[in-house]
């Protein structure tokens, strides 16, 4: 009854007209709620801070795995990654889910017409969840052939996965080669794909606005701030790169556990990154910069896509959602990349904006995961939520953003340390290159640690970090899958009123709460 209730407070909210509103759905990649809006004084986000101001900022968003494809996968399906079976990039989620009903697939079946540019799912595009194709015809510009601008980038990229791929055959393909990390050309934006791709997104949403009957979900997805790092040089024009600030938290929690952090192994496959060691100042500050412009070249474009909406006059009747699909260390804990369990991996922006909302302008602390804008959007769009999904609707907060919540949001990630970066299990070989003595390091210490506990095949290739993100405290539970009721191999448990960081691990001097905490996140993971 109380759903029946929510449902049609959210329809009687919609234009009275009865036309079905529009949908943009902005996805945008590896990026970590500093914005302006977010309270970053040094990243120049003017677009999304608009968007803000006329919408809900969501202070206390989660991703349901901090890495692409589960996370995504998670978002579109409305299911858990232990649901929908995705929990590392090199699973298909069609071989798994033939007959899932995503998100767009949905919308389909409710009369709207869905289409996509850019990256929305990871590594394909799923034929199920879109009506139409892009309009490509419509596009002026040429669609860039490389990730890079500069020709002796370009050149360096294919010289190292023909290197790599020679050695080690489809393997190299899997992250073992690249270009370098960042590149900063002074060339028009649509010479990178986010520039392309938003072009596109613009003539496609032109296109489909022509039949004012149907209504219209548009996909946009960046690519950046994902590695690798290219923006346009009046991007990074923006920033002073003297005044930009290194991360100061450099090590990793005291007690936590060792398998919880990896060896920055993303950034390091790039050209010019060191193979080993610490990441120096110079280039770190200047990683931290190629991240920051890539975050305002993201932001112009985005700026783009809301301008074409007004002068389209589209605005009054389109439902926007902008959501990050995990967060970024920045040097944070020592390391340089998402995937991990801690609160900088998993904590997302997501900015929500509709011409009918009450809390227009202001912020929520409610506690949401990414799983749950399916319903929302249903509930927005004043169509029927499928049964199968596992999220909650936050709809309700656009006109209350105070409402109570709910308890936690739970986060989960196969050992960050004995993983490939995109959290596949370790190849033989990634230990046969630079990586191997970095796994041997990381390794040692988890052995170190964990003692007797040790378990080469329990630790490479069934361990699983379940973390819940409650008001107050952070709890990570390490287990072993293959029998999950069996006490945790360890955990993790960060008090957030005094310790917002996650620097020191307490869960020893508070096992009560770890057990009470462990109950509420099994609640929620299997309700």
């Amino acid at each position: 009854m109380k759903i029946s209730i929510v449902f049609v407070a959210i329809v009687s909210a919609l234009p009275l007209a009865a036309k079905k509103p529009n949908v943009l759905f902005i996805a945008i990649d590896d990026l970590r709620p500093e914005l302006g809006c977010y309270g970053s004084k040094l990243v120049k986000s003017p677009h999304l801070d608009a968007l803000a101001s006329k919408g809900l900022r969501f202070d206390r968003a989660y991703c349901q795995e901090a890495i692409c494809a589960p996370s995504r996968a998670s978002l579109l399906s409305g299911t858990r990654p232990d649901t929908n079976g995705i929990t590392h990039n090199y699973v298909e989620f069609r071989d798994l889910n033939p007959n899932l009903l995503t998100l767009p697939e949905h919308f389909i079946q409710q009369g709207y017409e869905t289409a996509y540019t850019g990256k929305i799912y990871h590594r394909f595009p799923d034929e199920k969840s879109w009506s139409r194709k892009a309009a490509s015809s419509k596009v002026k510009v040429k669609k860039p052939r490389s990730t890079f601008a500069l020709p002796e980038n370009v050149e360096l990229k294919k010289k190292n996965f023909a290197e790599m791929f020679k050695k080690y055959g489809e393997a190299a393909k899997r992250g073992l080669a690249s270009g370098p990390a960042y590149e900063s050309a002074d060339v028009p934006d649509h010479t990178y794909i986010d520039g392309y791709n938003t072009v596109l997104a613009i003539e496609t949403v032109k296109e489909m606005a022509d039949d004012p009957e149907k209504p219209f979900f548009m996909a946009l997805g960046f690519k950046l701030p994902h590695l690798n790092w290219v923006a346009p040089k009046k991007y990074w024009d923006m920033y002073d790169r003297e005044k930009i600030p290194l991360a100061t938290q450099t090590q990793g929690p005291k007690d936590g556990a060792e398998m919880g952090l990896h060896a920055s192994f993303e950034l390091r496959t790039r050209a010019g990154i060191p193979k080993h060691g610490p990441i120096g100042d110079e280039l770190a500050r200047t990683l931290r910069h190629a991240y920051f412009a890539s975050v305002s070249y993201v932001d112009a474009q985005i700026g783009m896509m809301l301008k074409t909406l007004d002068d389209e006059g589209l605005r009054d009747n389109t439902i926007i959602i902008v959501w990050g699909d995990h967060g970024w260390h920045l040097g944070e804990m020592g390391i340089w990349g998402k995937a991990t369990n801690y609160e900088i991996s998993a904590r997302v922006p997501l900015i929500v904006s509709t011409p009918w909302m009450k809390a227009k302008g202001e912020s929520s602390e409610a506690l949401v995961e990414l799983l749950d804008i399916y319903p929302t959007l249903c509930d927005l769009a004043g169509i029927a939520k499928p049964d199968h999904i596992e999220g909650k609707s936050f709809a309700p907060l656009l006109d209350q953003p105070d409402l109570e919540w709910k308890e936690g949001a739970v986060t989960q990630f196969p050992s960050p340390a004995l993983r490939e970066w995109a959290a596949n299990p370790l190849s033989p070989q990634m230990r046969e290159t630079f990586f191997g003595p970095l796994i041997e390091e990381v390794e040692a210490r988890i052995i170190k640690q964990q003692g007797d506990q040790w378990d080469r095949e329990l630790f490479e290739k069934h361990l699983m970090g379940y973390t819940i993100r409650t008001k107050d405290h952070r709890l990570i539970l390490w287990r072993d899958q293959r029998n999950p009721k069996a006490k945790p191999v360890f955990a993790e448990l960060f008090d957030h009123r005094t310790d917002p960081t996650e620097t020191v691990n307490i869960a020893a001097k508070h096992p009560a709460l770890v057990k009470s905490l462990g109950a509420k996140m099994d609640k929620i993971l299997k309700p």
